[in-house]
This record gives structure tokens, C-alpha cells and sequence, in this order.
């Protein structure tokens, strides 16, 4: 079985995409399999790797609600070893959908359980909320991945997030741990960032990446080009960080796995 990794932040705008299409590009350029799937209903990670949302494709909405399985849903995209199952906007009334089924935190975990052998690794792309699509993506789950904003109000989410994650261990899902935080949009001219940086390390200790992705606008153009930024600009910082972070993310894997 391949791990299984959210990366999820009740806060909208955090970097949750872009970690999860760049972490997986970096990845999947070191020769791991990996499967990377959109559970946004905005479909960012879908677009951003070049697909067009309205196009009549199977998505991560028909998995969830079971309706087709998750090897029909994947799409191979143009980088070598990266499978992406596209989301659409149809995934925003899912959880409607799902509220009367029984056993509806499962649906994305039984998917999984019945396809994904042959990746080493599957990314969760999570909505910015705590909503029943994301409770299916931490049943699902080995481990999260926090991206997290390098401004104040940031901070109290995470906390919140934190707890929901102890609520899903305890109820649902034991085996899933905190992978790590990582700080996002990272400008050290900037006071708050390094006051943030502080009290977020200050807190969760190791859990925090070494590795912080910097304030970059080739990060932010890249999506509209439908490519990864390593693909855009493999030399700017952007890219350099994320190869940084898939590097520590690889390394903490085995020490979990380790454990």
C-alpha cells in the first residue's frame, strides 16, 4: 500500500495546491509513483496541471459518492510517474449527498483500499474547511501535512485543525499523525513573518519543515501556464524550496515509518 498524505488547513489560501502539485512533482521526479487527488471543488490542482474543470471527465466527486471507482477517475499528466484524479464543482454538493449514508466518513478510504497498490505515494489536495469530503480525505489518511501562512490570523486555524485531527484519530482513523507544518509565503524582510515563524516553532517543535517556501511570484504564475512550478521555472526559489520540502517530507516518511 502506498502512504497516504492530506494536505489539508482549514484556512483558504494557505499554499494547500501548490505544496501538493510541487511536493508530488518533486517527488515523482526522484522516481516515486505517485497519485496526486483534487478534493476542491474550486478544482486548483485540477487546473493547475493543465486541465480544463468543465471538461466531462470522471472525477473525485464520482469516487466519493461512489459512483465510479477510483481507477477510472485517473488521469495521467504530463510529468513521468504522476497520476492525478481531477476534482469538478460538482464535489461541493457531495457532502449533501453523503450525510445519509451509512458509514459516510469511509467512502474515500474503501476507494482507496480497492486501487491504489501500484503508486508509493497518493497527495490529498483538501478543501478550506472541515467539511465531510475533508473527514473522508483524514479517514483515508497515513499523515497530514500542514501548509500554513506566515500571518497571525493563520495561526488560530491550525490550532483548530489540530484538534479536529485528534477527534478523527480517536474516532475513526488511529494511524494518522501529524506529518509536519510548513510556512508558506515566507518574506524574512517582514517582522510578523519571523514572529509567526517563532511561535510556530515554539510550539510545534520538529513538526515544523526546515524547509519554508518564500514569497514568489513564479509560484504564482505558474498555475495559470497549467504547469507546476518546477516545470515553469525550475530555477527560481519557489521551485528550489519545494524540492527542499519533498526531500525533508521523504526523509520524515522513513523515520515514521521507521518508528
Amino acid at each position: 500500500m502506498p502512504r497516504i498524505i492530506a494536505v489539508a488547513n482549514r484556512k483558504g489560501g494557505v499554499g494547500k495546491t501548490t505544496t501538493t502539485v510541487n511536493v508530488a512533482t518533486a517527488m515523482a521526479a526522484t522516481g516515486k509513483k505517485v497519485l496526486v487527488i483534487d478534493l476542491d471543488p474550486q478544482c486548483n490542482a485540477t487546473t493547475s496541471l493543465g486541465f480544463n474543470k468543465h471538461d466531462n471527465m470522471v472525477s473525485s466527486y464520482d469516487v466519493i459518492i461512489g459512483e465510479r471507482s477510483l481507477s477510472e477517475a485517473v488521469v495521467w499528466t504530463e510529468i513521468p510517474n504522476f497520476s492525478l484524479v481531477p476534482s469538478s464543482p460538482d464535489l461541493a454538493g457531495a457532502e449533501v449527498e453523503l450525510i445519509d449514508k451509512d458509514r459516510r466518513e469511509f467512502y474515500l478510504r474503501n476507494a482507496l483500499n480497492k486501487t491504489v497498490n501500484n503508486y508509493d505515494y497518493v497527495l490529498i489536495d483538501c478543501p478550506p474547511s472541515l467539511s465531510l469530503v475533508t473527514i473522508n480525505a483524514l479517514v483515508a489518511a497515513d499523515a497530514v501535512v500542514v501548509p500554513l501562512q506566515c500571518e497571525y490570523l493563520a495561526l488560530e486555524g491550525v490550532s483548530d485543525l489540530i484538534s479536529n485531527i485528534n477527534l478523527i484519530k480517536k474516532h475513526f482513523n488511529p494511524k494518522l499523525e501529524l506529518q509536519g507544518v510548513v510556512l508558506t509565503m515566507y518574506d524574512c524582510r517582514n517582522n510578523l513573518t519571523q514572529m509567526v515563524e517563532e511561535d510556530v516553532r515554539g510550539f510545534f517543535g520538529k513538526k515544523v519543515y526546515k524547509t519554508v517556501i518564500p514569497r514568489n511570484v513564479r509560484v504564482s504564475e505558474a498555475p495559470s501556464h497549467g504547469k507546476p512550478v518546477l516545470l515553469y521555472d525550475f530555477k527560481c526559489p519557489g521551485s528550489q524550496a519545494y524540492i527542499s520540502l519533498a526531500g525533508e517530507m521523504l526523509k520524515r516518511e522513513k523515520e515514521l515509518l521507521a518508528c
